[in-house]
């Protein structure tokens, strides 16, 4: 078993926060995951690191305090063992993204039902205890240290079109349809694609850098190109590279390009340009492909804002943070949910 403790603190000085939490009995983590249900996206972040006496070597637990001053946190620590331990260093930084629950993807089970390229086919995700969990709320999405977690709904060189079920109950992955029918793509996608969990395209935002253009109502995507063939389901922590703007029939569809870190060249790559010298010609690629694909069913292809080109790591780390805010209201109920899960 996996067993997750909950505590609750009130709205305190970080560092005397700090120290309530080192003089707790806390499990030890193996992940060293730790977050708070935060109310913004702009909150302080202190990190413990904490040594448990049974443990060899420290490990770290974050902690994260907003700036409402009246707001109390339900701090969520993950692991297995007990003990108590020492603080032996405490560092400061920023937080820019909002979390609501923490999972450690490591430990997540993926369960199937029904039968593949079905209409009833679905893609569960479940918790070590075997609850299913929302992969789009559920799952974290900054790692810290400029890693995201990024789910896999279309491993590359398939064409199923699989995706995120929004408006049903745990958002399970399923294949989409049109008219009962099973989509396809046209072509095999040359790159594994799916979601940044906890984060949103606000439908109601209009982009003022972006043509004006609206949010497309779901989870931003991301094109990995990596050399591996991913599995649908398949958690990967991520490092973005670069963003494509795509307008789908009028709507704002961002296109998050990244690589996995355990990817043998992903050491090489860190912003645009580097994709430019070690994947020559893949970012071209990637804008043609979704720019083309609607045209074999008799549609026009798509659109691209930001002058039809590739924007840079800083401006996809933007976008980031933008839909993850947007999220986060999504969730706190202060924009209407319309026909989405939030569970």
């Amino acid at each position: 078993m996996w067993p997750r403790k909950l505590h609750r603190f009130p709205s305190t000085p970080l560092f005397s926060l700090l120290t309530t939490l080192a003089a707790l009995k806390l499990d030890h983590c193996k992940s060293s995951m730790a977050a708070a249900r935060v109310a913004t996206a702009n909150t302080a972040v202190a990190s413990l690191i904490f040594k448990p006496p049974s443990s060899p070597s420290p490990f770290r637990i974050s902690a994260a305090l907003s700036h409402h001053r009246n707001l109390g946190f339900d701090y969520c620590f993950n692991g297995k063992g007990r003990g108590r331990g020492r603080v032996v260093s405490v560092l400061s930084r920023r937080r820019l993204f909002s979390c609501r629950a923490v999972y450690n993807p490591e430990l997540i089970q993926v369960k199937e039902e029904g039968k593949s390229e079905s209409l009833d086919y679905r893609v569960f995700f479940l918790d070590n205890s075997g609850k299913k969990i929302s992969p789009w709320h559920d799952i974290p999405l900054s790692l810290g240290n400029g890693a995201f977690n990024f789910i896999v709904e279309i491993p590359k060189e398939s064409s199923a079109k699989m995706e995120v079920a929004t408006d049903e109950l745990y958002t399970p992955i399923k294949q989409d349809t049109k008219k009962g029918r099973l989509r396809y793509y046209p072509y095999n996608i040359k790159w594994n694609y799916g979601l940044l969990p906890q984060t949103w395209e606000d439908p109601s935002f209009s982009n003022d850098e972006v043509d004006g253009a609206f949010g497309d109502n779901d989870p931003v995507d991301v094109v990995e190109i990596g050399e591996k063939q991913r599995k649908t389901g398949e958690i990967l922590q991520v490092k973005p590279l670069a963003a494509l703007a795509m307008i789908d029939e009028g709507e704002l569809d961002w296109k998050i390009v990244a690589i996995a870190l355990d990817d043998p060249k992903a050491s090489l790559v860190n912003d645009i340009d580097d994709v430019e010298k070690h994947f020559p010609g893949t970012l071209t690629a990637i804008r043609d492909w979704f720019r083309d694909y609607k045209i074999p069913d008799g549609k026009p292809a798509n659109k691209f804002g930001l002058g039809n080109k590739p924007a840079n790591k800083d401006y996809a780390l933007k976008v980031i943070t933008e839909t993850n805010e947007a999220w986060a209201k999504l969730v706190k109920r202060s924009i209407p949910s319309g026909e989405l899960s939030l569970v």
